[in-house]
This record gives C-alpha cells, sequence and structure tokens, in this order.
C-alpha cells in the first residue's frame, strides 16, 4: 500500500486479532468469516485476520479471509520477527489478492531489558532482518516497533529508520502498554515525521490501547501530526482495557473536518450492525453509554434535553442517529422527563388531549415514574385507559391496604370516594389478599354479583412491569360488565378492576336501556 494521501487516513481494523485477545472473546474460523464479511461492508482498508503461526485454527482463519476478500480490502497476518512466524504468515496469505504481513519487535527499554532480553543493536538487527524476510514474500510490509509510547525517542527513530530502508512500507508506532497521553503522543508521531529520512514515502500507523482511557484520543492526536493509519476495533476490544474504537475515531474526524482536515472510506452506517454483530459473536456485551453504538447514545431522558431535541435535534446530539445505523434519537419516560416529551410520545400514540386531561394524565405519569426505571408505550396506554375508566365513576378507589402471609388470616381496608366526595373506608378478609379487597369493596358499594372471569398479564417487560387485570362480573338480572384496572401492585390493579366493572353496572342500573354486556 502507497503512503497515504495527506487529506486521506487507512482504517486497519485488528478486531479479529487484537480484538480476539479479550478475555473471552475467542472466535472460530465461520465466526472471523462473518465478521470480516462486515468489515468490508464498513469499507474498511485493512483486516488484520490473525496471527496464523499462533494455531492450526488462526492460520486456517487467516487463509479462508485472504481467499474470500478479494480487492475489497489489504488483508494483513501478523508475525513477531521470527522467520518461522513470517514464513507461516506468509503461507497463510497465499490466496490474498491484496496481502501484507505486520511483522516487528520491542523498541522500549522494558522490553528489550525484561522480556527480550538483548541490547539495541541485536533489536535493530533483528527488526531488519525480519522486515527484508517478509518483503521477500509480500510487496506490503508493516512494521510495528512494539511499545513505542514508552521507547527513548532518538532509539525509535532508528529503528524506524532502518525499517524504511529494509523495505517497510507502513510503519505501526503503538502505545501498547495505555501509557501515551495526546500531546506526548502527538509530540512522538511529530518527531517521527521530522527526524526519520524516508518516512515521507511510507505510512505512519498508530496502534494505541486504552488502559488510561484515552485511545481514541492519542490515535486522534498521532493523526493530527501527520499519522495516515488508525489501527482499532469494533467496540474497542483489545487486551486489558482494549484498543482504539474504531467508531469513534471515525465519527471525530468526520464531525470535525475543521480540526483534523482529513477523511477516512467508512461506511459510518454500518456501524450499529457491526457493533451488534461483534458484541452477539463474542458474547461481550456494548456498555450502555458507549460512545456512538452504545444502546443510550442517543437517548434523552432529562426533560431539559428532551424539549431540546425535539424542538431541534442538534440542540443535545452532534451527530445523526441514521449516519452510524442507529435509527433515530430515543426519548426515555422517567422520572425526570418533562411535560413536553409525555405529550410528544403521547400524540405519537394517537392521544391528543386538552391540558385538563393532561395534567391529570401527567400526575398519574410521576406517580408510574416513581416506581419504575422506564415508561413504556404499554404504560401510557394504560394509564390512559385508566384515566378514561374514571370519567363518570360513582366510586373511585382511594387507596387499600392489604395484610396476608403464612400462616395469617388475609385482610384488606380499602377506601373509597363516592361521586359527591365522600369518603367510606371499610375491612374485611378473605381466602386471598383480592378475595379479602372485593370483599371490603362489597361491603361499602353493596351492589349484589357474581365474579365470573378473572385474568391478569404483564403489559410491560421486567420485575417492575405494570400488570394489566380484567374481570367480568353478572348482575342479579344477568347482565355482564367488564373492569380493567393496571398497576404495578397487581392487588391494587385487581382493585381497579372491580371498582370499575361495579361502576359500570351501577351507571346501567341508572340507564336500563344500556346493552346486555359493558
Amino acid at each position: 500500500m502507497p503512503a497515504a494521501p495527506a487529506d486521506r487516513v487507512f482504517i486497519f481494523d485488528t478486531t479479529l486479532r487484537d480484538g480476539e485477545q479479550s478475555p473471552g472473546a475467542s472466535m472460530n474460523t465461520a465466526e472471523k468469516l462473518e465478521i470480516a464479511r462486515q468489515l468490508v461492508r464498513l469499507g474498511v482498508d485493512v483486516i488484520e485476520a490473525g496471527f496464523p503461526i499462533s494455531s492450526p485454527g488462526d492460520f486456517e482463519s487467516v487463509r479462508r479471509i485472504a481467499g474470500e476478500v478479494g480487492d475489497a480490502a489489504t488483508v494483513c497476518a501478523l508475525s513477531r520477527a521470527v522467520p518461522a512466524d513470517i514464513e507461516r504468515a506468509a503461507e497463510a496469505l497465499e490466496g490474498a489478492k491484496r496481502p501484507r504481513i505486520h511483522t516487528g519487535i520491542g523498541v522500549s527499554e522494558s522490553h528489550l531489558r525484561d522480556k527480550l532480553k538483548i541490547s539495541r543493536d541485536e533489536a535493530l538487527e533483528r527488526g531488519v532482518a525480519a522486515v527484508k524476510l517478509a518483503r521477500s514474500f509480500v510487496e506490503d510490509v508493516e512494521f510495528y516497533a512494539e511499545d513505542a509510547g514508552r521507547a527513548e525517542p532518538e532509539f525509535l527513530y532508528r529503528m524506524i529508520e532502518a525499517a524504511i530502508a529494509a523495505g517497510a512500507t507502513v510503519v505501526n508506532i503503538p502505545d501498547t502498554t495505555g501509557y501515551a497521553y495526546p500531546e506526548v503522543f502527538g509530540e512522538l508521531i511529530g518527531g517521527l515525521m521530522e527526524n526519520v529520512r524516508g518516512i515521507e514515502d511510507v505510512t505512519v500507523s498508530v496502534h494505541c490501547h486504552n488502559d488510561l482511557g484515552m485511545a481514541t484520543a492519542n490515535s486522534l492526536a498521532g493523526v493530527k501530526a501527520g499519522a495516515r493509519q488508525i489501527e482499532c476495533t469494533i467496540n474497542g476490544l483489545g487486551e486489558r482495557a482494549g484498543n482504539t474504537a474504531m467508531e469513534e475515531v471515525v465519527m471525530a474526524l468526520k464531525m470535525r473536518p475543521d480540526v483534523f482536515g482529513v477523511t477516512s472510506g467508512i461506511n459510518t452506517r454500518e456501524f450499529v450492525r457491526a457493533s451488534r454483530l461483534v458484541s452477539s459473536i463474542t458474547g461481550i456485551l456494548v456498555q450502555p453509554n458507549k460512545a456512538i453504538v452504545g444502546a443510550n447514545a442517543f437517548a434523552h431522558s432529562s426533560g431539559i434535553h428532551q424539549d431540546g431535541v425535539l424542538k431541534q435535534r442538534s440542540t443535545y446530539e452532534i451527530i445523526d442517529p441514521e449516519e452510524v445505523g442507529a435509527g433515530g434519537s430515543s426519548i426515555v419516560l422517567t422520572a425526570r422527563s418533562g411535560r413536553a416529551a409525555l405529550r410528544h410520545r403521547l400524540a405519537e400514540l394517537g392521544y391528543v388531549m386538552e391540558d385538563d386531561e393532561f395534567e391529570h394524565i401527567h400526575q398519574a405519569f410521576l406517580d408510574l415514574a416513581d416506581k419504575k426505571k422506564e415508561v413504556y408505550d404499554e404504560d401510557l396506554e394504560a394509564l390512559v385507559g385508566e384515566a378514561e375508566r374514571m370519567i363518570g365513576e360513582v366510586f373511585h378507589l382511594e387507596q387499600v391496604h392489604v395484610s396476608c402471609g403464612e400462616p395469617g388470616i388475609p385482610t384488606a381496608t380499602v377506601e373509597l370516594i363516592d361521586r359527591d366526595g365522600e369518603s367510606f373506608i371499610d375491612s374485611s378478609h378473605g381466602n386471598g389478599p383480592v378475595d379479602a379487597v372485593y370483599n371490603a369493596i362489597n361491603r361499602i358499594v353493596r351492589e349484589p354479583n357474581d365474579l365470573t372471569e378473572f385474568s391478569v398479564q404483564s403489559i410491560t417487560r421486567g420485575i417492575d412491569a405494570v400488570g394489566e387485570v380484567t374481570i367480568r362480573i353478572k348482575s342479579e338480572d344477568g347482565r355482564t360488565f367488564t373492569g380493567r384496572g393496571a398497576h404495578p401492585d397487581i392487588v391494587v390493579s385487581s382493585a381497579k378492576a372491580y371498582v370499575n366493572a361495579l361502576n359500570r353496572l351501577l351507571v346501567a342500573a341508572e340507564r336500563p336501556q344500556l346493552p346486555a354486556e359493558v
């Protein structure tokens, strides 16, 4: 691959190699192929398909991906600066139309002294030999200077210059341990651009880890300083705290051309799809507040934010959700939501109401929201239904209290308020809490009837779901009346449903012309 133009950044995806090194994220060949196809849809420039010498499975994955991708992307295989590694990588890449071998060696004092136990000169010799051997197999060779973020700059310059002279086409400057921070990492890349002969003829790449939460910022600092390839993963997967997240750096470049002045070839509308696929295959969930692809990335809960977004999306969203394949913004109804968000969602559900009626619904919404983390559409429909059922009530259920258990006698106390505002309180016992409640209500209403049907169902999801109770009662003259009630407490739902049915019965007694079932 030739050096990148000044206004173009190549995207090198290492989800299938470094991303797979996330604990628990191992993938089989079929799964890697599925992700590789999605990476092609994204339009990545380079797919690092694996580390062929590490296992037969990794070798096969690189071989299969190399044969399938064709001209759509460069297929890259990792190796250490070890002849057997490089030869195995070349073998796996034989079917690739655009093959790249990625080889290199540690350059920090820690790696030289503690891991490799070699001198700087020995490291330089091994690095040059690795590049030359790789170049004998493929035209495109990327050299990585492992732990460059902690390396002594002058030695790093020597190593990179030697790698370029040996035939490297891409030089990778990794912050392997996530130790750098943007100003320092940017200065490191800038120093390379100024002090390494031949640097203008190759592509400078950055590979940043997220141990201090700065992988994205460091990668962008590298771009500002002249790097033109970013190595990244979907969802930021990778060793320890992970790698630079592709969706974050690409959208930063796209949203801030005034700052970076470069573009990528990524189809950003595939990001959410890619994120969900990788999460599904690896079993590693995406945190809800993850930038760009998290479930809450375009969700608004605060009433102030909801009001602003409803008036003009850009007040609180700098990215159009459709640009990353997220569909649209989400107004999450919670206790913090304001009137504007509630009225907007009710209107979307088809409920247009006068101010007085809305205020009643709003108060009921707040009461419910205090009991639940989130209020769903089904909850709103139940609230509207409850409000409609209260119109023309003969009796209104004001409160209900129950006591039950084993051993013990289920007892209930209820308070009903009639249409004149008079309060009635009574208690009773029964076979269970609902039976006790119904007996207490009967002591107040004193309208003979038979309970013929009782059913309960959850109308929303979760442990705090609203339960809706539907009952039917039959009056002494044989007419059937249906009652419904909804509330997070099933006993309260049952009481509401019974009072609703009794109200219908009482109204019908005042208007005998009503049909047989109401």
